[in-house]
């Protein structure tokens, strides 16, 4: 028993060693490990405090050469910038895309030389212009007239995006399609400004499964053109539309068309002028007979339409040289399509020529003006319109009866060639050597809609359309040369001055008495304006009455208001001595109604009257 404790004893003593042992040697290595670490960590930093000290001092060398050449790039770039807005030309690549914001480069750092400013230049873009007031006043006019004829006639009017997937726009527009600006890619669809009116409607028609309709629009197009600003032939311009869609008999909607022509020209004031037309069926048999291959005959339209502009002989050559017709296809178009005169003088011609009664496509064409010539003298238009054989259009969604007005002016100066040699760069607006061109042109254009409905896999009847388009800015240019507009035109529609006299000290100006008649006669739609100041000087009102236009002035009299009474006097230099017209104060508004009435007892405003040179 005493053995057994005493091994017991000695077993328990043991283990207590042991385990302190262990305890121990842990501690050893865990004292170890640490310093182990500690030595490596101060290797690694010692190590990247000498690889940041190089790259620092690489960093530092680079920021020196990097100020060195950003410096000099800086003399560099803002001597090309100057030296490029001093000579901007317009590139001829015919995408469209947003200006790149430029970024302002900075000197060297602490360096006395003063900030470069970047110079801009103060104009619009090539081919567009800002309209003054003057000039906006003709402008609305324009749009005024034609809406209204166009309400008359039936019309609704539409919007369309100023944009379109470009996918619509392509291959309407023949040899012109180059002209559509294209939107740079954003990322989504591919997208272009609209060139005209006439396929964004047919798209508009399709999409939305529209049977019949008269609608017209009033919108700006864009076309990448060569600019003739005096003439009206820019890159941003106003088209105003108007097209019938509907299946209905031959030439009926046709002939409305025409009408619609006439009538809005005359309005404008413009009546020398003529409407060209043509047949593209007419056309086509033609180019049959004379032996042009089908895939050539757009080409071959697109030369002839050239004719209004350029001599024969050099169509001829682009025919012949250019595009791969032979001397004796060129020489047998020129014979039919320098022929022109009325319609039925031209109709009985090719009535008489066997080649074009014997080609269906001829034929058929001839039939459909025969049936025009009847419907053009039942709305009084015939002596308008002429025959002209070498109109094309070169728009390549034209399917029938195809029409242009020009005038005088539409037609380039006879030496136009000779002037053109001496162009020195093609940016040159062109104003020199072309004239205004048509004013205003159209046709029929039967498989437009169909052609998108089919496109899209929509199910569509032929939806038949014609119609026609007014260039407002070519319109505008004739109006404002033959008006001299700019000077003869109030750019305001104010019509009445309220005006105050008096004087003393006890003198007030009448400043809210004249702003409660003039509130007043705003109240029933007159046009009326005063002076923004409380004691306004007599010259100074009636300098502004006439700056402004007005036909009366109302005058508060210090004597005379003070009884209830107001006066009013007709304005203009023929009525200087005119005291004019001591009324009460009620009877205001009658009294300058019908004084306005009887300025404009014709019913023709004075914006009305200067477009048709009254």
């Amino acid at each position: 028993m005493v053995l057994y404790v005493y091994c017991l004893d000695i077993f328990n003593v043991y283990t207590c060693l042991s385990l302190v042992f262990i305890v121990f040697r842990l501690y050893i290595l865990s004292f170890l490990y640490s310093f182990f670490l500690y030595q490596m960590l101060k290797r690694a930093s010692t190590s990247l405090f000498a690889k940041h000290s190089f790259v620092s001092s690489s960093l530092s060398q680079s920021n020196r050469v990097h100020r060195i050449i950003t410096s000099r790039s800086l003399i560099i770039n803002n001597t090309t910038i100057k030296r490029k807005m001093s000579t901007t030309t317009d590139t001829s690549a015919p995408a469209a895309v947003p200006a790149e914001t430029q970024q302002p480069q900075h000197p060297k750092h602490g360096s006395s030389k003063k900030k470069s400013k970047l110079q801009v230049s103060l104009k619009t873009p090539k081919g567009t212009k800002d309209w003054s007031d003057s000039d906006m006043v003709i402008r609305e006019a324009i749009f005024t007239t034609l809406s209204s004829l166009f309400k008359r006639h039936g019309g609704v009017t539409i919007d369309t995006p100023v944009f379109e997937l470009r996918e619509i726009l392509a291959g309407k527009y023949g040899e012109d399609s180059k002209l559509i600006y294209n939107l740079e890619d954003q990322g989504g669809e591919l997208t272009s400004l609209r060139y005209d009116l006439t396929v964004p409607f047919a798209r508009f028609v399709a999409m939305n499964n529209i049977q019949n309709i008269k609608r017209f629009h009033i919108a700006k197009v864009y076309r990448r053109d060569q600019p003739a600003m005096t003439k009206g032939r820019m890159r941003e311009f106003y088209q105003c539309d108007f097209d019938i869609a509907g299946t209905y008999e031959h030439m009926i909607p046709d002939s409305e068309i025409l009408s619609i022509v006439v009538e809005g020209l005359t309005a404008l004031g413009i009546n020398d002028f003529k409407i060209k037309l043509n047949h593209r069926k007419i056309l086509d048999g033609i180019f049959q007979i004379c032996g042009v291959k089908d895939e050539d005959v757009r080409r071959i339209s697109s030369s002839v339409d050239k004719l209004d502009k350029t001599p024969w002989e050099v169509v001829k050559k682009e025919m012949t040289e250019e595009k791969g017709q032979s001397e004796e296809t060129a020489n047998k178009i020129g014979e039919y399509v320098k022929l022109n005169g009325s319609l039925k003088e031209i109709h009985s011609i090719l009535s008489l020529d066997e080649n074009i009664t014997n080609n269906p496509l001829a034929k058929d064409g001839l039939d459909e003006i025969a049936t025009l010539m009847e419907f053009t003298k039942s709305f009084g238009i015939d002596r308008y319109i002429s025959f002209d054989l070498s109109l094309a259009r070169g728009l390549d969604y034209y399917t029938g009866l195809i029409y242009e007005a020009v005038t005088a002016a539409s037609a380039p100066p006879t030496n136009a060639q000779e002037l053109k040699k001496k162009v020195k760069s093609e940016d040159e607006d062109a104003s020199a050597y072309v004239g205004v061109g048509s004013i205003a042109g159209g046709g029929r254009y039967d498989n437009l809609v169909n052609m998108f409905a089919e496109a899209s896999g929509k199910k569509s009847t032929k939806i038949p359309c014609v119609g026609v388009s007014f260039g407002v800015e070519r319109l505008f240019s004739l109006i404002k040369q033959r008006t001299e507009a700019a000077a003869a035109i109030k750019p305001t529609a104010t019509q009445v001055f309220v005006m105050a006299f008096g004087g003393g000290k006890d003198w007030t100006g009448y400043l809210p008495e004249r702003m409660t008649i003039t509130k007043e006669l705003w109240n029933n739609g007159i046009e009326t304006e005063y002076v923004y100041k409380t004691k306004a000087n007599p010259r100074k009102q009636f300098d502004a009455a006439e700056k402004a236009g007005c036909q009366l002035a109302v005058i508060l009299g210090k004597e005379e208001y003070v009884e209830g009474k107001l006066r009013v006097k007709r304005l203009g230099p023929e009525f200087a001595d005119d005291d004019g017209e001591v009324i009460d104060i009620k009877d205001l508004v009658p009294t300058v109604q019908q004084k306005l009435s009887e300025i404009h007892k014709d019913g023709v405003n004075e914006v009305a009257r200067l477009l048709r040179g009254l």
